[in-house]
């Protein structure tokens, strides 16, 4: 099996680029199988046409949330501990732009398929990142990215669970992700993802929680996300969250507001081996 290697450039940067008008033929593909799905039904086991697919795997599509590393990198060299957990949730905030055009679901990896790249800085570093695909039924992959020279490390592992609800599809997100920072005595920050509304971040004595909405019918915007980071023991709010993550996002305290601008934003590339290098399992052969 083939697939085509996608990159920056098949990322659309706007809304009109997000909207797919399915033709005539596809679209009644889709209402045929919609018409043999069952409320609740779990639609991993449910075969779909190519045209609702991205041309990538899951194990690399998780590579989205390392598009900009370097946030990871600033949060690292922080020494105030409150600043370098804003600066953790800038960074998880910054990965959520990255989707294809239209509504589509990367491929299923197969069982042992696996992923790897790695990325280079300007310091001379280097990242590396591997993800395998560890079960198939139920679909669960495991990744793990590390900077050494930084002693960043993010792993974790994603268990989505996709259930079609009658006129909508969920995803639940399963799973965690887990950022340490090496040079600051192993600080880990425990990230769990979104389904419709997050769940937040915790690290210690903050919290960061985070509300992905979801628009209403005569009210709010698409792709909006609000929350806030306070102390957990006493409940003192700290900063508030605010934006959509496709455009700009806002983390405000009485004395700073900081931002990340989608818009302008380089993502960092990874860098894969030829396919000619590559080993029989791995995604993109």
């Amino acid at each position: 099996m083939s697939r085509k290697n996608s990159g920056a450039s098949d990322i659309p940067t706007n809304d009109a680029e997000n909207t797919e008008v399915l033709e005539e033929g596809s679209r009644s593909i889709l209402m045929g199988i919609i018409k043999q799905l069952s409320k609740d039904m779990d639609l991993s086991r449910v075969t779909l046409p190519t045209f609702v697919l991205e041309p990538r795997s899951m194990l690399e599509k998780i590579t989205d949330f390392m598009a900009h590393p370097e946030l990871a990198d600033q949060a690292a060299a922080l020494s105030d501990p409150t600043e370098r957990f804003v600066a953790v949730v800038k960074y998880f905030l910054s990965g959520w732009h990255i989707k294809p055009k239209g509504v589509k679901k990367p491929y299923n990896p197969v069982l042992g398929e696996f992923f790897r790249c790695r990325y280079e800085f300007k310091d001379g570093s280097q990242a590396y990142y591997v993800a395998e695909q560890v079960s198939h039924h139920p679909p669960v992959s495991a990744y793990h990215y590390a900077n050494p020279e930084h002693g960043i490390i993010i792993d974790g592992e994603a268990r989505p669970k996709a259930r079609f609800l009658g006129n909508s599809a969920a995803t639940i997100m399963c799973g965690y992700s887990r950022l340490t920072f090496a040079k600051h005595h192993n600080e880990t920050y425990e990230i769990t993802n979104p389904n419709v509304y997050a769940r937040g971040v915790l690290c210690n004595d903050l919290i960061a929680e985070l509300d992905f909405k979801t628009k209403g019918y005569f009210t709010g915007q698409y792709h909006e996300v609000a929350g806030k980071i306070k102390k957990g023991s006493t409940g003192e709010l700290l900063y508030e969250i605010s934006g959509t993550w496709t455009s700009e996002l806002y983390i405000k305290s009485v004395k700073v507001r900081s931002a990340f601008t989608v818009k302008g934003a380089v993502i960092h590339p990874k860098i894969v081996e030829p396919e000619a290098n590559q080993e029989e399992n791995e995604s993109r052969r």
